[in-house]
């Protein structure tokens, strides 16, 4: 039979008569984007998303459906043909519904695939959950002891009872792995050759570590301290946080082959030139260690310290008893873990004083519930306003407030109430009223420097204006959690990784992600399919066991436990998500953004033993009802479903109807 030449995106193209043009691109390895296609079946043209150009003919028709013909030019990808292809998915998308992510995993600063890593546990797949895990979190054992789990605040179960204690199951798994003899470790690509300097051993730097080593690059950290962790090691007390565990999370990356200089601090011990002459790139991530004022009269006298410095010396074991009276400034988990250490000490009476309410504490409300009931005291809408010593002890005089005005935070503006001083007396007084960046960093690294000393970077790519040179973690966004500082440092290693090879640095495009809003927005229909059941609880050591000890305090979950807990995550990301054929067209013609929300009417989902499907997701491209019509009923449905380009249909195994 004789062939056909045609041109398509000015290729030439052989085809046989008859043949559409899908089959003759597809042939010659050219890839036109289709949604209702299926090649078992007689096409239907349906969705237009395949739809080409015939050029010189001023025609826009469907590849699935047209033939070739003799000399025929096509063109595939245009801007007029771009524009159709975005109006259809827009009309599909309109009907189309349900989480392609779950809101935890959104709302989780890194990125973690919490759906899966919970279902492994719950299918008693523990070394497969860790392996999810270090995809995103190569720290798992210190964030699941110390993350204030943004993630459970979005956790869908809250329209049914209690959100799932994601965090917790985070650290079964890892210690479920750091009891392994053979642990689990990426693959690592070929050695580059490349070299990167980290400055700083915080989650920041460590986390910017992990996956430049995954990339194959030679990674070596300086670090000030005699210790690699930053503030994890030295700001995070041992009862919440032991030794033992940073020690865990740390192997794995030595493991892996990182080097460490401790004792090196960058702007004294090692210069900025010094460092270019012996890597290729370098990533500040120094964290935000200067402990802030209260700018009050006499909080420089002796026995006054902030929290920084008292949380340093406690875990280095340089801290003195602090006496019986122990009064702390501050509402952040540095003023919390404060406090609870200096009863650990010996202190008898330890008060915190916080100018707000109790409700607006920073804190993670986990550790102020776990103060509150080891016997320290909390006094609210307080704020200081002097110090003195009087006779060996120091006395701190404090002023009530009120709230007022709304301010930038979205919060009431704490306002001194006039007449209503009261005083204190304290042998020690801790300030924990926040961190701030050190300036001289900025100074050292010969970059621009924000009002607060933050260093000036790129915030999608954390390159600076010296191309080899990037930052990240507190010091760029100042005071933050450990989660947001891996997230920093993910971010970083990817655009790192970009420049070592040459490649403009640039951000990861963010896919498209269908979603029906915050925790409780999907419809009713949703959750009341799914049954209640408590949530199970993280054991603890009891108050009075805890409070003189620094034993830590919160013991984890037992297998029987976790699995138990893991059951109850009711997986409301999309079975199909790795393979969506509508997810991946609309991430790559639709404006990026990081989620869309639409309005649907209901939620309806048919199942029997079968096979269900959910309405909201399907996009009417047909592909399952012409394969019912085509096989007189004869159809293996494991085929059938897997053939949905949404996930709208799914099947518990291969069954033929």
């Amino acid at each position: 039979m004789k062939q056909l030449l045609l041109t398509i995106n000015q290729q030439t193209v052989t085809a046989a008569p008859g043949t559409s043009i899908l089959e003759a691109a597809t042939s010659a390895g050219i890839i036109i984007p289709t949604l209702c296609f299926h090649k078992s079946l007689e096409e239907t043209g349906s969705c237009w998303m395949c739809i080409v150009e015939i050029k010189g003919k001023n025609l826009f028709v469907p590849a699935c459906d047209t033939p070739v013909s003799e000399g025929m030019v096509i063109e595939t990808e245009n801007e007029e043909l771009n524009a159709m292809r975005r109006q259809s998915l827009e009309r599909i998308i309109q009907e189309h519904g349900g989480d392609c992510f779950g809101p935890c995993e959104i709302t989780c600063p890194a990125g973690c695939n919490i759906p899966d890593f919970v279902a492994a546990i719950a299918s008693n797949n523990d070394a497969r959950a860790i392996e999810i895990i270090k995809q995103t979190i190569p720290l798992p054992g210190i964030l699941g002891r110390i993350c204030p789990a943004p993630c459970e605040a979005e956790c869908r179960r809250h329209g049914i009872d209690h959100p799932v204690s994601i965090c917790a199951l985070k650290r079964y798994a890892a210690d479920k792995d750091s009891e392994q003899a053979n642990r689990f470790i990426p693959a690592l690509a070929l050695k580059t050759g490349k070299k990167v300097a980290i400055v700083g051993s915080g989650p920041a730097g460590l986390t910017a570590a992990w996956f430049l080593l995954c990339q194959g690059h030679e990674v070596t950290v300086l670090e000030a301290s005699a210790q690699a962790g930053g503030m994890m090691r030295y700001g995070i007390p041992r009862f919440r946080l032991p030794d033992a565990v940073i020690e865990s999370d740390l192997a794995t990356l030595l493991d892996m082959g990182l080097e460490f200089r401790f004792n090196t601090t960058f702007g004294k011990d090692v210069a900025l030139e010094t460092l270019r002459g012996n890597y290729d790139a370098v990533f500040l991530a120094v964290g935000a260690q200067k402990a802030a004022t209260m700018n009050i009269a006499g909080e420089d006298a002796p026995d006054v310290t902030s929290g920084i410095e008292f949380l340093r010396k406690a875990a280095s074991g340089e801290q003195p008893h602090p006496g019986k009276l122990v009064v702390v400034t501050g509402g952040g988990n540095t003023a919390i873990d404060a406090a609870r250490t200096a009863l650990r000490l010996g202190a008898s009476t330890v008060t915190i004083l916080y100018r707000r309410s109790r409700k607006e504490m920073p804190a993670n409300a986990s550790e102020i519930q776990e103060a509150l009931a080891e016997g320290i005291s909390l006094i609210e809408w307080v704020a200081p306003t002097a110090i003195r010593s009087v006779n060996g002890a120091l006395e701190i005089t404090a002023i009530t407030m009120q709230p007022g005005a709304l301010d930038a935070s979205g919060r009431r503006k704490p306002v001194p109430v006039e007449g209503s001083e009261f005083t204190i007396t304290a042998n020690t007084i801790i300030s924990a009223i926040g961190q701030q960046i050190d300036h001289s960093v900025a100074h050292a690294a010969s970059t621009g420097a924000g009002k607060y000393g933050e260093l000036l970077v790129n915030p999608e790519t954390l390159q600076s204006e010296t191309p080899w040179l990037f930052a990240g973690g507190d010091c760029v966004t100042g005071t933050d959690t450990a989660i947001r500082a891996v997230e920093q440092g993910k971010r970083a290693a990817y655009a790192i990784n970009l420049f070592l090879q040459g490649k403009m640095v640039a951000a990861p495009k963010v896919p498209f992600n269908s979603s029906y809003g915050a925790r409780d927005e999907a419809p009713q229909a949703f959750y009341q399919r799914k049954q209640p059941a408590p949530r199970v609880a993280v054991p603890e050591l009891p108050p009075s066991e805890r409070a003189r000890s620094f034993s830590e305090a919160v013991t984890g979950y037992t297998e029987a436990l976790a699995r138990k807990e893991a059951a109850r995550c009711i997986q409301c990301k999309c079975n199909a998500i790795n393979d969506c054929r509508l997810r991946e067209l609309a991430s790559r013609y639709l404006p990026v953004q990081a989620a869309q929300k639409h309005e649907h009417p209901g939620f309806y989902k048919a199942e029997n033993a079968d096979i269900s499907m959910e309405r909201e997701k399907c996009v009417d491209c047909g592909i399952c009802v012409r394969m019912i019509e085509e096989c007189d009923g004869e159809l293996d449905i494991a085929v059938m479903t897997e053939s949905c380009p949404t996930g709208a249909l799914s099947a518990p195994a291969a069954t033929t109807i």
